[in-house]
């Protein structure tokens, strides 16, 4: 969570806003560059693309986890090289694979789109280096695998045409949001031989492999956070075999959540308050429109006292931890809901808080990740919230 002043002062000049802290990042980066030496990490652009958020990551070294073309442009409009920019996404049209072309590394998500990207090299006289995503016969779970709407499935790439293009590389995303180090390492375990399995078997050299991300943040309350230090170096010992075997192999890992995530409070102005039927109501300018993970919790906490979580969009019931703005020593059983004409704009109901009055604030911290990205902010014509980036030196920015 953002500090305590600094929230109170910014609430004087906006009404809502997100602030994400540059030193939250170094800090996250900076562990997994110690505990990671030799992987090559990419950012994952879809969860928080503000562009201040983007160049202190790339800044750090990071290449670009692009999910869409407009992803690749971006990356490269920050100056990350083209052989940085990873290009993986499910459902491409030609279009985009030719928009994309030449400005990152193509990992083609289906045989479809091997096809697709055979044709315009046959167009161009070029026999592209390309990755393929695979849908591995295991999960974090089980050395097993199971159906998905992802990648190429492992059995399937065996005889797959792979004339027209050279393949140099693999890419697998499991998961979302593991907290296990011990979880993640047999994973990594598992990649390793798949690193082995696909060269054998297709006769190939690979140039790199993707192991996606996984790397969890504690969201609920009594979560630890991954044990990075533990995890790296159970990675270390895996990847000096494998380097071993296959020196000119160069292993990325997706950053998922890990890197922004903690660096990100949202904060919201209590707008009204109004007593109905004994229930006290606090109106704060924009929840469901603004930050609408909490939101969404509470929708998921009236269907069933044992959600399951659904990546991006629902973690926990509790995924973030409230901050009123006050200096009142007073509590008060409140309902938090928005300004929206919708009886969804709710995220919490009866809870004990500080009181609070019209013009205070509500802070909301893990509003680093998947935040103002995943929220409906077109909906009412409402005013989007601000987005601040707060620098080392202790200045606020535009994000």
């Amino acid at each position: 969570m953002a500090d305590r002043h600094v929230l109170l002062e910014l609430l004087k000049q906006y009404n809502n806003f997100y602030l994400y802290e540059e030193s939250v990042i170094l800090e996250s980066t900076g562990r997994l560059k110690a505990n990671f030496p030799g992987a090559q990490f990419l950012y994952s652009m879809k969860c928080n693309p503000a562009g201040r958020v983007l160049d202190t990551v790339f800044g750090q070294g990071f290449g670009a986890d692009a999910a869409s073309l407009g992803e690749v442009i971006a990356a490269g409009e920050r100056g990350v090289p083209a052989g940085l920019i990873y290009f993986s996404a499910p459902g491409r049209t030609e279009a985009d694979l030719r928009s994309a072309w030449g400005r990152c590394v193509l990992i083609a998500d289906s045989l479809h789109e091997v096809d697709m990207i055979r044709k315009i090299a046959a167009e161009k006289g070029e026999t592209p280096e390309i990755g393929v995503r695979i849908n591995p016969d295991f999960t974090f779970v089980a050395d097993s695998g199971v159906s998905g709407k992802f990648g190429v499935d492992e059995e399937a790439l065996w005889s797959a045409d792979l004339t027209g293009v050279k393949l140099v590389g693999i890419h697998v995303h499991a998961k979302s949001q593991e907290l296990s180090a011990a979880v993640l390492a047999h994973y990594y375990e598992n990649m390793f031989a798949l690193i082995g399995r696909v060269q054998e078997r297709l006769g190939v050299t690979l140039r790199f492999a993707n192991f996606g991300s996984g790397l969890g943040i504690p969201f609920a309350p009594g979560e630890e956070p991954l044990d990075v230090e533990a995890l790296g170096s159970r990675f270390q010992a895996m990847l000096a075999e494998c380097r071993a075997a296959y020196p000119g192999l160069q292993i990325l890992i997706e950053t998922g959540r890990y890197v922004s995530g903690k660096s990100g409070t949202y904060a919201a102005k209590v707008l009204d308050k109004k007593e109905s039927h004994g229930k006290t109501f606090l109106i704060l300018n924009g929840t469901l429109n603004a930050f609408a993970r909490p939101a969404v919790a509470q929708m998921v906490r009236g269907f069933t006292d044992h959600p399951f979580p659904y990546e991006p969009i629902f973690t926990h019931v509790d995924a973030s931890a409230l901050l009123p703005l006050t200096d009142s020593q007073d509590t008060q059983v409140v309902t938090l809901a928005g300004n929206l004409c919708t009886s969804a704009d709710i995220i919490a109901k009866d809870i004990t808080l500080p009181r609070m009055e019209i013009g205070d604030g509500l802070a909301l911290d893990n509003a680093g990740c998947y935040a103002a990205v995943m929220t409906p902010m077109q909906f009412a014509f409402m005013a989007p919230p601000a987005q601040l980036f707060l620098t080392q030196d202790g200045r606020v920015l535009k994000a």
